[in-house]
């Protein structure tokens, strides 16, 4: 995010202006279905940097082992309540191939992590995205983007989310009350 102010008003200015490259292709209304959702991606990737060697290790320990006992594991070495085994991130994705290496990087999140991108029909969007020769760039963006916690808090990270889901409001015509945060976006 080099020069953005890391406040979360320049943060949420930054995330909002990728909007401009989904003008024509995709519906005002459709915009957080598909910036919110590149947006936790990105902060949850963020959260998991230093622990994520940990996780890849513990990864390949427990291949064998039964579900349960493996996904205990995996938590524990990313000492957060979700993990993501893959060794991609949202700037390794390449330039050949980015719809199929962002659906296994998304698949190798843990389930909890997994559900709320199922919440946002996220694989639709990215489909849509690809088809319309956007992909690539739109995870470059969210690639640039400094989400790190040191960075910007949990608090402000919500602030940006509130911020982001009312401008999406706005733009497609919806009135106070007619959108919330859920709660899965917020923990």
């Amino acid at each position: 995010m080099n020069s953005i102010a890391t406040t979360f008003s320049g943060t949420a200015a930054f995330i909002w202006s990728v909007a401009d490259l989904l003008r024509g292709d995709f519906k005002q209304s459709q915009y957080g279905r598909i910036i919110l959702p590149f947006t936790l991606l990105r902060r949850l990737e963020c959260v998991l940097e230093p622990t994520k060697a940990a996780v890849l290790k513990q990864s390949k320990a427990v291949e064998d082992m039964p579900e349960e006992a493996a996904r205990k594991l995996l938590l524990h070495s990313a000492a957060q309540p979700f993990y993501n085994t893959s060794h991609m991130d949202l700037g390794k994705l390449g330039q050949n191939q980015v719809l199929e290496n962002l659906e296994s990087y998304i698949h190798s999140f843990s389930p909890d992590a997994r559900e709320i991108f199922d919440y946002f029909s996220f694989t639709d969007f990215l489909v849509q995205l690809n088809d319309a020769n956007l992909l690539f760039r739109v995870a470059g963006k969210f690639a640039e983007m400094d989400l790190h916690p040191e960075t910007l808090s949990n608090h402000d990270m919500g602030l940006v989310f509130e911020e982001l889901i009312r401008r999406f409001a706005e733009s497609s015509n919806e009135t106070a009350g007619e959108h919330f945060t859920p709660r899965d976006i917020v923990r």
